[in-house]
């Protein structure tokens, strides 16, 4: 359930990337007395601009994630993106209903500018402490965070992708790994598009 909430959250945060186009991740350029080229690394402090709003969400999640089942639940709910830190972090609540129950939950985003990453932190109201940060970046319009995690008592792959992104809606997929990243299992889908003002 910990990981169902996390991907909740990074969901229904809502996003919209054509409001904030992103540059080329890393260019080649020498230092100053070297003839070695060295990577600029892209300032990407700004790459959840997009999110800052209000957003309806529409979910699917599996609910027996690597077990072989084939079973989803979906789920319709809200969130709320404001911005901290001058924009360099944001924090999203999010609230959803469906036949499987409600979810309510928070997500905090903090982007490290040493690394040129983030890293997304989740909780929510069942659990009330933050989970392990999934960390990741966004190169040509596509955002893909990882992180590494227990299920069920076995250590598993996590993989979270931002994609399809346009000035109104945005997809988010999560997907596991049990085999080292090798093959991925999708169990999370979502779509938020932005809610009238």
């Amino acid at each position: 359930m910990h990981l169902v909430m996390r991907c909740l959250v990074v969901c229904l945060a809502g996003c919209s990337l054509a409001l904030h186009p992103l540059a080329a991740s890393a260019q080649s350029k020498p230092e100053a007395g070297s003839s070695s080229p060295s990577i600029v690394r892209r300032d990407g402090q700004h790459d959840f601009d997009f999110s800052i709003g209000r957003w309806r969400t529409r979910i699917a999640r599996r609910l027996q994630p690597l077990s072989g089942s084939d079973e989803w639940a979906e789920y319709n709910g809200t969130s709320i993106v404001r911005p901290i830190w001058n924009r360099r972090a944001s924090l999203g609540e999010t609230e959803a209903e469906g036949p499987a129950g409600h979810l309510q939950a928070l997500s905090l985003r903090l982007y490290n500018p040493q690394s040129h990453q983030w890293s997304l932190n989740f909780s929510n109201s069942s659990l009330g402490t933050m989970s392990t940060p999934t960390i990741g970046e966004f190169k040509n319009g596509r955002g893909e965070f990882f992180d590494q995690e227990d299920l069920d008592g076995r250590s598993i792959y996590v993989r979270f992708v931002i994609s399809d992104i346009s000035a109104h809606s945005v997809r988010f997929e999560q997907s596991y790994s049990a085999d080292g990243g090798k093959s991925w299992e999708l169990n999370w889908v979502a779509t938020d598009t932005r809610a009238p003002r």
